[in-house]
């Protein structure tokens, strides 16, 4: 083109495709997402990652969790029912019924849904296929501890309840120990047996914290409830809350240790220092051990309970020793 001379309106439109051209080569597609982070695509994915948990102790570890950080059973149900709405149409002529509702009902036990999970075994044993035995015997099992469970759980919640009530809720909670008790015999080295040493280790908690509640009501409350606390520390000493269960008994030796001050003031001659440094030595020696393992999740939580606990006691030791 000669200086001075301006351009016609066809090179105003090569100049434009040219430079819609070069635009569209330079801009680079998104990445596609890793693998890993894709939601499920097909029902045997999902089965898989089910099946290879179904055998953890969570009794003794954590349950297992997926990529996103949830708890694997909850993300298996979740995602079978997103395919499940997904491939409606595919799913329509019923080839996969009975394996999705047998991984239902695997992943609906792990949750504490036995009711449902029962339901969902005898789902998968209306079909006459591999699985109905094993469908058939995870229903049983299922509703047995869905029994266990929900056994007159009412006797132990009023806040006050008087000598008829509370041997009521004693009752209802050896019962329902001597139930689970049988059902840990039935589970043999399954999987089961895990789900319910952990239904077990709830109740003995709940009867515990019961116990607890019933301190300044009972004769021996303090006592009762301090062998309570060490029951569960020396029963379940292989849970994975076996932090939690010492952490649980230095709680009540602080708090006695505390009442004891309120009860008995350091400056007056029924203070027994004999008695409050049981108390306290009982309550370090607690929180220390478990602030002194490594790694536990409880460690930094422990560590600062005895901060707190040991700035009491020195707030006490003080008053009762400065002239």
């Amino acid at each position: 083109m000669q200086p001075g001379v301006r351009p016609s309106s066809r090179s105003h439109t090569l100049l434009a495709m040219g430079l819609a051209f070069l635009a569209g080569a330079c801009a680079s597609d998104p990445p596609a997402p890793d693998p890993m982070h894709r939601p499920a695509e097909s029902l045997l994915e999902v089965m898989a990652v089910l099946r290879r948990h179904v055998p953890d102790d969570t009794y003794r570890f954590a349950p297992g969790r997926d990529f996103t950080g949830r708890n694997v059973y909850r993300a298996s149900l979740l995602r079978l029912e997103n395919l499940e709405r997904a491939h409606a149409e595919t799913l329509r002529a019923g080839t996969w019924d009975e394996a999705i509702a047998f991984a239902k009902g695997r992943a609906l036990e792990r949750l504490r849904a036995y009711g449902l999970a029962g339901a969902s075994y005898r789902n998968a044993a209306r079909y006459d296929g591999e699985l109905r035995r094993t469908s058939l015997e995870g229903a049983a099992l299922c509703d047995a501890l869905a029994e266990a469970i929900s056994l007159d759980r009412s006797v132990g919640e009023d806040a006050y309840p008087g000598p008829v009530q509370r041997e009521q809720a004693l009752a209802s909670y050896q019962t329902r120990g001597a139930l689970l008790e049988q059902l840990l015999i039935e589970a043999g080295e399954t999987h089961y047996r895990a789900i319910v040493r952990e239904e077990l280790e709830r109740l003995a908690i709940e009867r515990t914290a019961f116990l607890v509640s019933l301190r300044r009501l009972v004769p021996d409350g303090d006592v009762r409830a301090l062998a309570a606390l060490q029951r569960n520390v020396i029963d379940h000493r292989e849970s994975k809350n076996a932090n939690a269960h010492l952490l649980a008994l230095a709680d009540l030796y602080a708090t006695l240790s505390e009442e004891y001050i309120a009860a008995n003031p350091p400056e007056s001659l029924s203070f027994d220092p004999a008695r409050f440094e049981e108390l306290v030595a009982s309550a370090a020696r607690l929180f220390e051990s478990v602030s002194n393992q490594d790694g536990a999740p409880e460690k930094l939580e422990a560590a600062r309970r005895l901060e707190a606990f040991l700035a009491f006691t020195l707030k006490v030791d003080r008053d009762r020793f400065s002239p």
